[in-house]
């Protein structure tokens, strides 16, 4: 079985030909319809109350069945293996789905080759890397609500020393990290953001470890970007502070979870499955790339931590994203002051999906 890191990494050249330009896919003049009424259906890569990825998926399942005025069916634990995903995705198809939601990156393969073998199904996939003309991968801008994140994490920390427990250094990462540390730096220019890899998405006893050592070498505040609380479990353990990533990490850590970058799926997918259901769909070619201000991620917060001030300037700064203000503008330049976004200039989907540089202040270790 592949494992989700395993599946970035053997599908990050995928996303990085497509975003640099290759050819898109050949889709039908006419867009995608419907033959039925839409019947729903999920595929969650984990159980449903995980506390992180897939808690959130189906926290949107439950506001979605209430906007469509319908019940969505789901299963659970589908690994990210095509003897696993494509009997389950079949199994509610022989049972009347027309839409099938997956939620893994690792299923992009099998949605491909479903979309192909149905096509009268629409297929859509969070965090995928595959389209086709009744197939839509989708995910979300996470560097904008981890930027406001860094803002509050920089507010709270007199230091300014600052942590971050990290997944694997991919682009999808990187560039949360980086933004982080942007975040903080716009509250407090003198913020370091000393980072960990845990080399793996979930593993609870890594992210403690992690946590620890990031606090034993004088971090205030535990930034994360990994699939469980446990760095914000330690922050309010060892009395410290921590941003969550996922969902509202003050569920598990009132205390210490100053504000969490949190996914807001159904904000994208009621809208777009109402899409699919009027007919003449048409998806993206390169898939679904959502800010915030279309329901891709928000933050969750504030802890009494942040000044009130300082959170009026996060608010502030929230609308100025969702009006269109890009994180990764230039001028920016790395931590070597190599020149990544030239004045005037916006950094490219290509190049935040590639993203292997860090911004000054950002300390990485494995």
């Amino acid at each position: 079985m592949m494992s989700r890191s395993s599946s970035w990494q053997a599908g990050l050249t995928v996303v990085l030909a497509t975003c640099a330009g290759a050819s898109a896919p050949a889709f039908a003049a006419d867009g995608f319809t419907l033959k039925d009424k839409p019947k729903i259906a999920m595929l969650y890569y984990g159980p449903k109350n995980d506390g992180g990825w897939t808690q959130a998926f189906d926290e949107a399942r439950v506001k979605i069945e209430k906007e469509l005025g319908q019940k969505i069916q789901f299963v659970e634990n589908v690994p990210e293996d095509a003897s696993a995903i494509k009997p389950a995705a079949e199994k509610f198809i022989q049972r009347g789905a027309n839409i099938v939601i997956g939620t893994a990156f690792g299923y992009s393969d099998s949605f491909k080759e479903l979309a192909a073998k149905y096509p009268q199904v629409a297929f859509l996939n969070g965090s995928g890397t595959t389209n086709a003309a009744n197939l839509q991968a989708f995910y979300g801008r996470t560097y904008e609500s981890h930027y406001l994140c860094g803002m509050a994490a920089g507010a709270a920390s007199k230091t300014g020393k600052l942590g971050f427990v990290a997944a694997n250094p991919f682009g999808v990462v990187n560039w949360t990290v980086n933004a982080f540390a942007l975040g903080a730096q716009k509250v407090n220019p003198a913020a370091t953001v000393n980072v960990i890899y845990t080399g793996t998405w979930h593993d609870p006893v890594k992210e403690r470890a992690a946590a620890m050592a990031l606090i034993d070498q004088g971090a205030e505040v535990i930034g994360q970007h990994v699939d469980s609380p446990t760095p914000q479990i330690v922050a309010q353990e060892r009395g410290k502070y921590g941003t969550g990533h996922h969902r509202d990490l003050r569920q598990f850590a009132p205390k210490a979870t100053l504000c969490s970058s949190v996914w807001t799926w159904e904000k994208y997918l009621a809208p777009e499955i109402k899409k699919i259901a009027a007919g003449n769909w048409k998806p993206a070619p390169y898939g679904a790339f959502i800010p915030m201000s279309q329901g891709g991620t928000d933050i969750a917060g504030f802890g009494p931590a942040v000044p009130a001030d300082k959170v009026k300037v996060i608010q502030a700064e929230r609308e100025a994203i969702m009006k269109g203000k890009q994180v990764y503008a230039g001028p920016l330049s790395d931590r070597d002051g190599k020149e990544r976004v030239p004045a005037g200039g916006v950094l490219s989907d290509a190049d935040l999906w590639k993203m292997d540089w860090y911004v000054k202040g950002v300390i990485t270790q494995k």
